[in-house]
């Protein structure tokens, strides 16, 4: 299995230059960062608190690590035109030299499109769009020229170069049933917040549909997090999970974080990614962050 961190980005810098290089030098497979500009006010994190640029983060960290993955975690297609993305792919991929993944989303928060003035359309056109925009950047990304007349892209004879220095995988992140319709046609892999229950049926109707198309269901990699809180205290892991409701929490010794990583491992999961905002910070994070490592690894080496 793959273990990946998540450091927030409603931190100082410092403080995620610290998460991503420890992560790195210590053998953390990935490195995510999610793509929102303000937090929603309930699971990403007060609208007032400062929040980094994904894309800035990423590349800042590309240059300041070694050896991890760095992925997003996940683009959101409203706002984030297609050859903007590949162009910006592409260079990240020769920057890291080949260390770069792409998560890619359909876009949800409200708050954001709002001030910004983006349009957010309904679900199911949320959808379609998404779909043109995975057929875009997965087009700019590989073939030499792209000429989409799309009901939202239209793009002629567009050229993005460089190409990667390597493939370049594009992960879906979503849970509804076209989505993962959408994830079946288009998507190198999929990732949803879930514990092992839902990850199970999600990723059972994720079969379904590539069944469906008569794609192998086993060439999609598939990744899920949830929020982690160590703990000896009953008490405080009882109320851990039940503040962060409905978002997908885990809590209590990390014997039991690791029983989790085994239920996932069972229903198909190749890498859990571990948010970092609810580990402590400094020292203590970072001391947090290899226990918990060793303990996966020597678990499932």
């Amino acid at each position: 299995m793959r273990f990946s961190i998540w450091p927030t980005t409603q931190q100082s810098w410092l403080e995620i230059v610290d998460v991503a290089t420890h992560a790195d030098s210590t053998g953390w497979d990935g490195c995510w960062v999610a793509d929102h500009f303000m937090g929603d006010g309930t699971s990403f994190g007060s609208e007032s608190t400062p929040t980094h640029e994904v894309l800035a983060t990423l590349g800042a960290l590309g240059s300041l690590t070694d050896r991890i993955e760095l992925g997003s975690l996940v683009l959101g297609a409203g706002y984030r035109h297609p050859a903007v993305v590949a162009n910006w792919a592409a260079t990240m991929s020769h920057v890291t030299s080949g260390r770069i993944r792409l998560g890619l989303g359909a876009g949800w928060q409200v708050n954001e499109h709002v001030q910004y003035g983006w349009p957010l359309p309904a679900p199911g056109q949320r959808v379609v769009r998404f779909e043109e925009y995975l057929v875009a950047v997965r087009s700019l990304l590989e073939t030499p020229s792209t000429t989409i007349d799309g009901e939202w892209y239209q793009l002629t004879k567009a050229v993005s170069e460089p190409k990667p220095v390597a493939p370049i995988p594009l992960i879906v992140g979503g849970k509804g049933d076209r989505m993962l319709g959408v994830v079946a046609r288009h998507a190198d892999g999929w990732n949803m917040w879930g514990l092992p229950d839902t990850i199970a049926e999600r990723s059972s109707e994720l079969d379904r549909r590539c069944t469906a198309i008569d794609r192998d269901p086993a060439t999609i990699a598939r990744s899920c997090q949830a929020l982690v809180c160590v703990t000896s205290s009953a008490s405080a892991a009882n109320e851990f999970v039940a503040r962060n409701q409905p978002r997908a929490a885990v809590a209590g010794p990390i014997e039991h974080v690791v029983d989790v990583v085994g239920a996932w491992r069972d229903v198909g999961i190749a890498e859990v990614i571990v948010p970092d905002w609810t580990l402590g910070v400094g020292v203590a994070r970072r001391d947090l962050l290899d226990e918990l490592l060793m303990a996966l690894r020597s678990s499932f080496a």
